[in-house]
Order: structure tokens, then C-alpha cells, then sequence
């Protein structure tokens, strides 16, 4: 684990800044913000959902993202960006077996099973990082899935800000790690390298980096401290605090709530 690295740009620049071509499969909590975002930054971004491009609501793509069929989304990009459920992963693996080898694919997915149904391997300690690569066929980086979706959309600040949150970002190629990281500063937040997505458990759910909107400075230690044994359990704890506050699976908690309860259960 070490320190942001940010790359020397591999892809057509624009305004003085990367620009490249993305494919964003999922339009939800997680998957708006990224449209929204990496558009506003000037990526060229189409996003893709299960139900067709006549769904994807206006706010999506108001910034300039654009709504395509999921085979167009994947479809000459330099990055691929998953954002939709753990379980769902299996069923676009085909769409992905067709990408050339030398695209990114980010996964911002976490694994709750009362959502995404038990998955054995990972309840017997598979990493999910590994869980998805082996679904999927090739290699992944792992990003933007250590933070709420509220956090996500609101708390995004210029790089230097002070207090300015910081993600960890694990890949495997390094070629990932740069374009991911690249992004995640793109969106708003410091890239923390973060290594290996054998390590990416240290950023799964129930840790201490995880939805606790933490600094730069902040990340090393909680990333150092993760409990493997202990996670899963804290991880269930918050989803019986949040179902019990909200009342809806489907309903996410304000950020300041999030933040709070996942302080006091994971760190």
C-alpha cells in the first residue's frame, strides 16, 4: 500500500487533461454519480442498463454522458466501469469475455448477501475481488465501491482540498491501477493505491476504510487494521441499523448517518 500514484497520460488529452472513452455498465446510486461526474471532467462516457437506453433517466446524462444498449456501452472504450449488483456479474460476462485485453475494467461492486444471495466461496473467505475476476475471465480494478453513494455524489472536492476523501483503488496491472486511479481523481476524491486485489478485502465491506469517508492520511492505518474474521459480521450489523432506520432495502441512509454508523461499528 502506498501513497496516490498518478500516471503519465496514455490516452487523447484534452484541455490539458486525459480524456478517455468509458462504458458504464449500471445506472444506480453509484453508477449516476459516475456518469454525471466523469462526464462533467470530459470523458467521453455512455452508460448502459438491463432495461434499455429509453429508461436512463435525464439527470444521468446531464452532463454529457450518453444512453446506449449495453453491447454498445462496452464497445471501442478505453475503461469499462461496473456498477451494479455482486449477482449480477455472471450475467454480463459474456459482454466483457469481448473486450480486448488491454481495457480497463473497474468493479465497484460489494457482496451483502441478503441482496446478492450466498455466494459459498466468498462466505468461506474468497476475497470478492478474486470472486469476480474468476467470473469473469480477466482482470479487474477494484474502485469506488469503499464509499456511500451520498458520500459519492456530495462530498467530491477539487485536488489539494483539505480533508479531501480518499478511495483505495486495487488492481493487479498497472496499466489499471493508472487509469483507475486517474478517475477516482477525476471524480472528486484522492486515489490511494491500495495493491493487490488480493488485499482488496481490506476495502470490502465491514472494514475500516469502508463508507467512512476517511483522508489520505487517514487510509494507511485503516487499511493496516482491517479484521478479515470480523468484517462480514460488522458488515451485517449495518444493514440491520439501516433497515431498521429507512424501513427499504432499497433506500439509502443520508451521508452523515452512514458516516456515523460506520465509524462506531467498523473502526
Amino acid at each position: 500500500m502506498s501513497a496516490a500514484r498518478l500516471p503519465s497520460s496514455q490516452h487523447q488529452s484534452v484541455r490539458g487533461e486525459t480524456k478517455m472513452k468509458i462504458g458504464i455498465l449500471g445506472v444506480g446510486h453509484i453508477g449516476k454519480t459516475l456518469s454525471q461526474r466523469l462526464s462533467a471532467a470530459g470523458h467521453d462516457v455512455k452508460v448502459a442498463n438491463s432495461r434499455g437506453p429509453e429508461t436512463i433517466e435525464a439527470d444521468v446524462l446531464a452532463l454529457g454522458g450518453r444512453a446506449v444498449v449495453a453491447a454498445e456501452a462496452v464497445l471501442d472504450v478505453d475503461v469499462v466501469v461496473l456498477s451494479i449488483p455482486m449477482n449480477g456479474l455472471p450475467r454480463i460476462a459474456p459482454l466483457i469475455a469481448g473486450l480486448p485485453a488491454d481495457t480497463a475494467v473497474i468493479d465497484t461492486s460489494n457482496y451483502y448477501p441478503a441482496r446478492d444471495n450466498r455466494i459459498e466461496s466468498i462466505d468461506a473467505g474468497q476475497v470478492e475481488s478474486l470472486w469476480v475476476v474468476e467470473q469473469l475471465g480477466r482482470p479487474v480494478a477494484k474502485a469506488w465501491n469503499s464509499i456511500g453513494s451520498a458520500s459519492l455524489a456530495n462530498k467530491g472536492k477539487p485536488a489539494g482540498s483539505p480533508d479531501r476523501i480518499a478511495l483505495p483503488v486495487a488492481a493487479e496491472r498497472e496499466s489499471d491501477r493508472q487509469s483507475t486511479m486517474t478517475l477516482v481523481e477525476d471524480t472528486g476524491f484522492d486515489a490511494f493505491d491500495a495493491g493487490t486485489l488480493a488485499e482488496s478485502w481490506r476495502q470490502q465491506p465491514g472494514t475500516p476504510c469502508y463508507c467512512t469517508d476517511l483522508s489520505r492520511e487517514e487510509m494507511p492505518a485503516a487499511l493496516a487494521t482491517a479484521d478479515a474474521t470480523r468484517s462480514p459480521q460488522r458488515r451485517d450489523l449495518a444493514v440491520a441499523a439501516i433497515l431498521e432506520r429507512v424501513g427499504d432495502a432499497k433506500t439509502n441512509p443520508d451521508a452523515d448517518y452512514s458516516v456515523r454508523l460506520s465509524r462506531a461499528l467498523y473502526m
